[in-house]
Order: structure tokens, then sequence, then C-alpha cells
């Protein structure tokens, strides 16, 4: 299975990703390219060491939406893959994009979804860099990408407890570690070996 990594920043989903498909944990998988809206996003940096081809689609380099929609969506096109892994990638995917890979794109978000979507903290919210106190549960979701937002069928989710003397930075690197680098290499490899299905909007994972 061929798929395309889609990066913003640092690349450490992308990273997980690599680290798994070398370990054989990941099946049948090669990292076609990873794509980048940003020309300074370390992600490309690991890719280039991994000897994966990176490439940079910015907005910015073009005069409106619809351009760089079109020119994100040929590129992605000219690499043949099976499956669009979204890493942590700060754009909204084009509706066009949806249609053509419908669901063959797969994103990671840092919270347990349906109940925390959308913008936030890993489901809690941050004031003046301190953690508003509520749930004791947060987590991660791998889910299919559809035109709403976090809406898609949600493949795995894994949950990961909220300390009481966490900060934002040490929750959010314990839910990178014990979930987002665990659930979206496995639902890579489960998708790689055929386990995965959408059937009325849902998937359905049977072990092969």
């Amino acid at each position: 299975m061929r798929i395309a990594v889609c990066v913003s920043g640092g690349g450490t989903n992308l990273q997980a990703i690599i680290d798994k498909i070398n370990s054989g944990e990941i099946h049948n998988t090669e990292i076609a390219v990873v794509i980048s809206n940003n020309k300074n996003a370390y992600a490309l940096e690991r890719a280039a060491k991994a000897g994966i081809e990176g490439v940079c689609i910015s907005p910015k380099d073009y005069e409106n939406r619809e351009a760089f929609n079109k020119s994100f969506l040929e590129k992605l096109n000219s690499y043949n893959v099976d499956l669009v892994v979204l890493a942590g990638f700060l754009v909204v995917i084009p509706e066009e994009m949806i249609r053509q890979y419908r669901n063959r794109i797969i994103n990671i978000h840092p919270s347990l979804i349906p109940s925390f979507c959308g913008t936030g903290f890993y489901g809690l919210k941050v004031h003046e860099g301190v953690l508003e106190r509520g749930v004791k549960v947060t987590g991660a979701t791998c889910h299919f990408v559809d035109e709403g937002t976090d809406t898609g069928p949600i493949i795995l989710q894994k949950a990961v407890e909220v300390m009481e003397d966490d900060t934002p930075e040490t929750l959010q690197r314990r839910v990178m570690e014990q979930a987002e680098w665990i659930i979206m290499p496995r639902a890579i490899d489960l998708i790689a070996r055929g386990c995965v299905s959408v059937v009325d909007g849902k998937t359905k994972i049977i072990e092969k």
C-alpha cells in the first residue's frame, strides 16, 4: 500500500509511522511522499533522513485557495497513493479531494471524539497556560475524513488519564506517546491488511 503523509510541523506522528514500517509492525506499506504546507517543517527533515521524498505546497504561494486546492490535489494524485494520512496537517482539506479519496483519508485527532471535536486542547480548556480541570480522561482518535469537522467514521481510539499535576506540555507528550503514536500506525496496518471497511457510515474491523 502506497501512502502520502501530510504534515505541518515537527512530524512526530510521521516518525512513529516510519519507525513502525521499518520494524515491520506496519505491513505491506511504503510512504510514497511527505507533503507539507510549511517549508520549515521539521517533518520534511525527518522524511529526508529516511530517504522519503518530501514536497512543500503552501497556500501562501497561490493567489487564492482555489488555485492552491487544485495544485495540491494534482500533486497528490501524481503519486498514485492508496491512502492519505493527515499527521498534524493544519490545512482544510479540499472537498474535491475528499470526494476522490472517499474513505481513503485518515486523520489523528488529539481527543476522544465525538465528545470533544474541533478546537480545544485534548478535550480540556487552557487559561493563561494552565489546564482547567474537568474531565479525568482524554486521549486520541484516528478516523476517516469526511466533509464535516472530525465527523468521519472512527477507526481506533485510545484513552489517556489526565493527572492532577499535568501541564499542557506534559499532557500533550503523554497523549502522543500513549495514544497517537500507537493508534495511527495501528490503523494504517489494519487498512493495509484489508481489515477495515466502512458500512453505513461506520467502520468495521475484522482481523485477518
